[in-house]
Order: C-alpha cells, then sequence, then structure tokens
C-alpha cells in the first residue's frame, strides 16, 4: 500500500494514513482485522483522542454485525463513508445515512463463493441426515438400534433460492450439477437467467422442495417466510436460511416442525441470536449452525482486498468497489 499517499490534511503526525473511526460492539474488535491498519489509523470513541481527531474524521468502519443507528452518527459529523465488513447492511442505518448524504459499502462478493457452498452443504446434511447420522454411530447406537433411517436424494429436487443476487446465482450454479428444478423470487426479474422468476416467496414455495434464503433482511423481507408459505411446501418441504433469522417467522417454523408438518430445516441464523429455540435441539431433521456460513480464512482474504480497495478509492476520489444501491 506504499503507493497510497491521502491529503496530507486527513493524515496524523506519527505516519501518513488517515484517520478512520472504526465502529464496534465489543464482541467485534480490530484483533479481528488487523489488515485495517495498513491502511488508516483507526479510532474508537473510547480512544482518549477521539475527542480530537474524531469530528473530522471521514470514514467509518463498522466492524461485523454491530449496529450503526443515527444517533451513532450523530458523534461522526464529518463522516462522508460507512465501510461495511459484514455479509449483509441490515445493522446499518440506510435511510439516515442516505439523509446525510453518507456512502456506504458493503463486503461485495467477498463472501459469496463460501456463502453458497453452505448453503448447499446445509440443504445436502438435512436430506441426507449427516448429522443426525453422525451423532447416530457416536452415541454407539448403530449395534443397538441397528440400520439407521434412510434420507433423501438431492438430484431432482425442486430448489426455490429467495434473492438472486451474487449468492443466490452461485447457490444456483451449484446445484444444477445434482439435476435440480431451479426457480427463484428477488426484487427484479433477471435477464438472461434460465430459471423460472415468481414473483412472490409463496409462489415459489407452492413449487418448491426446498427454499433456500439467500436475500437481505429489510421491511419487506421480515417474516416474509410465514406458516402460510411453509405449509406450501408440504409436509416434506426443507428449509435452508443463510440470510438473516428474521426472514422466517421462527416460532411458526418451529411449530410445524414439532407438530410433524414441515419436513426439514438448514439454519444458520436466528430471530434472537444467539439464542436458539431449544425445540430444534433435539430434532433429527433440524441442521443448526453457528451464524458462520460465510467465514473461511480465504473469504476474510477476499473482504479484506474490498475493504482496503474501498478506502483507496474513497481517499483518492475514485469510484467505490462496493457501494450499495442508495435505494436499497
Amino acid at each position: 500500500m506504499a503507493d497510497f499517499q491521502p491529503p496530507q490534511s486527513i493524515t496524523t503526525t506519527k505516519n501518513n494514513l488517515p484517520i478512520a473511526i472504526v465502529h464496534h460492539t465489543p464482541i467485534f474488535n480490530l484483533s479481528s482485522f488487523p489488515w485495517i491498519l495498513e491502511i488508516v489509523n483507526p479510532i474508537d470513541a473510547s480512544d482518549p483522542l477521539f475527542s480530537i481527531h474524531g469530528p473530522s474524521a471521514r470514514a467509518v468502519i463498522v466492524l461485523g454485525r454491530s449496529p450503526l443507528k443515527s444517533e451513532h452518527l450523530d458523534q461522526y459529523p464529518s463522516v462522508e463513508i460507512v465501510i461495511g465488513t459484514s455479509a449483509g447492511i441490515d445493522h446499518i442505518d440506510l435511510a439516515e445515512c442516505r439523509r446525510r448524504n453518507i456512502k456506504v459499502t458493503g463486503a461485495g462478493d467477498a463472501f459469496s463463493e463460501d456463502a453458497a457452498d453452505y448453503a448447499v452443504a446445509l440443504l445436502l446434511d438435512v436430506l441426507r441426515r449427516v448429522s443426525a447420522a453422525d451423532r447416530y454411530v457416536r452415541n454407539r447406537l448403530w449395534p443397538v438400534n441397528g440400520e439407521y433411517p434412510l434420507g433423501n436424494k438431492l438430484g431432482g429436487k425442486r430448489v426455490g433460492i429467495v434473492g438472486l443476487g451474487s449468492i443466490g446465482m452461485m447457490v444456483g450454479k451449484r446445484l444444477e450439477p445434482f439435476g435440480c428444478t431451479i426457480a427463484y423470487t428477488s426484487r427484479n426479474k433477471k435477464s438472461q437467467i434460465p430459471y423460472v422468476f415468481y414473483s412472490t416467496v409463496l409462489e415459489l414455495a407452492t413449487v418448491s422442495d426446498a427454499l433456500i434464503l439467500c436475500c437481505a433482511l429489510t421491511d419487506k423481507t421480515h417474516h416474509v417466510v410465514n406458516r402460510e408459505v411453509l405449509t406450501a411446501m408440504g409436509k416434506k418441504g426443507i428449509l435452508v436460511n443463510i440470510g438473516r433469522g428474521a426472514i422466517v417467522d421462527e416460532k411458526e417454523l418451529v411449530k410445524l416442525l414439532v407438530e410433524g408438518e414441515f419436513g426439514g430445516a438448514g439454519l444458520d441464523v436466528y430471530e434472537k441470536e444467539p439464542e436458539v429455540p431449544k425445540e430444534l435441539f433435539t430434532m433429527d431433521n433440524v441442521v443448526l449452525s453457528p451464524h458462520k456460513a460465510v467465514l473461511t480464512p480465504e473469504s476474510f482474504e477476499a473482504l479484506r482486498n474490498v475493504v482496503i480497495g474501498n478506502l483507496k478509492a474513497f481517499f483518492s476520489n475514485k469510484p467505490l468497489l462496493s457501494e450499495v444501491n442508495p435505494t436499497n
């Protein structure tokens, strides 16, 4: 990064890097993002020097899913850009940023491949009962109870993708070799995409054996997967969620699973993380994951490139790599 020389007016005296506010909750800190030091001098509200440098800082880096709301932006009066480091942006008040003419960038495609891999893995796990079979063997039940119940094949399944962005597209590409029939719903119909488009999640559910949720959490997608959608898939329906927990009416999902009215689920996200409905813990037709679908060493390296690229572009007055559409 030695070729990057920001204007002297936005640098500190100890080096030639610009100051950027690092916004984070206690569970997120710079130890997971050490490469930020390559491009900026980070400062947060707890820093003794924040009162000196904070008010003039032009960039905010939001670590992980730390909420960034209006009251936080009030503390950062000179900010012109918010740099996101998470796969989603629902924790950032986009409307308030828009009102203040603050640009917002996301992680771009940094997490897309790994998230798509994980979604397919969850679907396979639920259908073939891989995790449940593993527990069966480890608990030494095989010699006692005999053969484990059969799972179901993935090949030929009708899979509906909710949200055909970068992650959704990669999910579809991974499912094609299995011989799955793929359909989708998204904000808009995608041109030159071979998959059948449905305008609502409910319409998509009626023609799907499994739904994979890849969309962002917004006011429109909150609880978009409700009881009606789930029951439309039938008793053998499968739900995979790598988006956000609140996209699903979690209480209704749990109720249907408990009643045996829904086939199974692969869940990486939940409504009230890190709390998970206890009813799910004993279900062999449910695979649980602690919101880690997008996280690999490789995805963190890709994120590093996106974040550093956005910061360099911003301080050099060049086009941003992954600016969030203002209409989102």
